[in-house]
This record gives structure tokens, C-alpha cells and sequence, in this order.
């Protein structure tokens, strides 16, 4: 199943896109997914969300349909 991952600010450096749909299961975490994409990519300062609600980055993704990765100082 895909999802859609959105990359804000900084995260996008870290992960080469802004909007990106990538393959996943259902057991997949955010975590797992992402080192996926980038086994070098440091987590800790970021945030992640699934269908716009806050989760942790061992949640399973389930049935979510969207992942952003939200930097730590994000808005304008």
C-alpha cells in the first residue's frame, strides 16, 4: 500500500523531497519507512505525524494515508 510522505524545511534536505508517495505495510513504523529512504537521517529533533495527527516514530502506520516529517521550528 502507498502513502504519501511530505517533507517540511530541513527534512527535505535530509530526505531529497518535499511530497514523495513511498510503498509501506501496515507494520511499518515512520521510523522504519524513513531509514528506509535514508539510513543516515537523524530522527531525534524531528516530528512526525500521520493522517495530521502526532505520533510517536515506533507507531505503526496502519491504514494512515499521509506522513510529514515536521522539523523541529516549522511555520512563518
Amino acid at each position: 500500500m502507498p502513502i504519501t510522505v511530505l517533507a517540511f524545511a530541513q527534512s527535505q534536505d535530509t530526505f531529497g523531497f518535499s511530497s514523495k508517495e513511498l510503498p509501506c505495510s501496515p507494520e511499518d513504523t515512520p521510523r522504519t519507512l524513513l531509514l528506509r529512504v535514508n539510513p543516515e537521517a537523524s530522527l531525534e529533533l524531528l516530528r512526525v505525524a500521520l493522517d495530521c495527527e502526532f505520533v510517536t516514530w515506533d507507531t505503526p502506520i496502519g491504514s494512515a494515508k499521509e506522513l510529514a516529517i515536521i522539523p523541529p521550528v516549522s511555520g512563518g
